[in-house]
């Protein structure tokens, strides 16, 4: 093998790798199962509506599990999957939670690759979140009030539908260890099943696009997750925190430039805010004032006050825009999303937070 076709091996080999967040997780297998299983006793123990159709294709149906009350928040989550694996049916786990604590839950399909490109994915995801807004008053919320959550290429998705030219103003985001940049994935497995061309994902990449129109943009990840993911969401971070200042200072637009610190694909960034020392599974200790404790915010505290999660800007800017990060000690890519709306763990409370349900 020439030099060339070994160096060319060595680095499909490496963002392979960087690409596989199975690689840092603790017991995928069992998560995945866990989401099927949690997913189907959603469906069994909770009233709810499925299969809805939000538009023409046969892949775009959602789940809708109603709230309690009238005007209720609506959190619409997207499954993850490297766009080509799982479905709305395993992504109903984060409905009990979420409708115990007051708020109105929708699994959303999309369909999925080889059979559809990312471009219609994408599309899709937008079209289903203009119609739940649109339809919010009969689900039971209000159009004010619809939240995104996305998980692994669910987060790609949802932050694709809410930023760029057209994008939708959503009330808030919940982006879980998602990738924000495209390009790296043309040169690894990822990409087979996809098809995407260099162009193709830059253009299929929140981090060059303009940022979400308003909301709170909530950014977490797992403290388990390879380098690669870690990078992502601090770049996308970065890039947030710059429209966020450039609309403070009165300038406004993103130039599509990665910013600096990002670091090539696989390597660590800075910028993320660390969840403490959260414990096992993320959950947070009961009690206030030790080491690693949150407040409902989704602040962490250590010891000496200093804060170790939340909000890398409390400056509303852009519309409205403002953004936290999270790393959850104990968690991984797989099993994070488990914590959407479970007040004992650091991401659940911070999202009832935002949803204006935290107690």
């Amino acid at each position: 093998m020439s030099d060339a076709r070994q160096a060319v091996g060595t680095a499909r080999s490496r963002i392979d790798r960087e690409l596989s967040p199975s690689g840092r997780a603790r017991d995928v297998a069992g998560t995945l199962a866990a989401y099927r299983t949690r997913s189907a006793a959603a469906r069994g123990s909770l009233a709810y509506r499925a299969d809805i159709a939000y538009g023409p294709h046969p892949a775009e149906r959602l789940h809708h599990f109603p709230p309690r009350r009238a005007g209720a928040p609506l959190v619409v989550f997207v499954h993850g999957g490297h766009w080509q694996e799982s479905s709305k049916e395993d992504a109903c786990f984060a409905a009990p939670a979420l409708v115990g604590a007051g708020a109105g839950y929708v699994a959303l399909g999309y369909g999925l690759a080889p059979e559809r490109r990312p471009a219609e994915l994408s599309a899709s995801v937008r079209l289903g979140l203009a119609w739940v807004r649109e339809h919010a008053d009969e689900l039971g919320g209000r159009p004010d009030a619809v939240f995104a959550a996305g998980s692994s290429a669910g987060a790609h998705l949802v932050a694709m539908a809410a930023g760029g030219p057209d994008g939708l103003p959503l009330a808030g985001l919940f982006l879980l260890s998602g990738l924000y940049d495209l390009e790296p994935v043309v040169g690894s497995y990822v990409n087979d099943a996809l098809g995407l061309t260099a162009g193709q994902a830059r253009a299929q990449s929140p981090l060059f696009r303009a940022p979400p129109r308003g909301g709170r943009v909530l950014l977490a990840r797992g403290e388990h997750e390879t380098d690669e993911y870690a990078r992502q969401q601090d770049a996308f971070a970065a890039m947030l925190r710059g429209a966020v200042g450039r609309a403070g200072d009165g300038a406004g637009g993103h130039d599509g430039r990665e910013p600096s610190g990002g670091g090539p694909a696989g390597t660590g960034g800075q910028g993320s805010a660390m969840a403490g020392s959260a414990g096992a599974g993320g959950r947070e200790p009961s009690g206030g004032g030790p080491a690693g404790t949150g407040d409902r915010s989704g602040r962490g505290s250590p010891g000496d006050g200093s804060p170790t999660a939340g909000p890398a800007t409390d400056g509303m800017a852009m519309g409205g825009l403002a953004l936290d990060e999270l790393v959850v000690m104990g968690r991984d890519h797989f099993d994070l999303p488990f914590d959407l709306g479970d007040p004992t763990t650091v991401l659940g409370r911070a999202v009832l937070d935002r949803l204006g349900l935290a107690h």
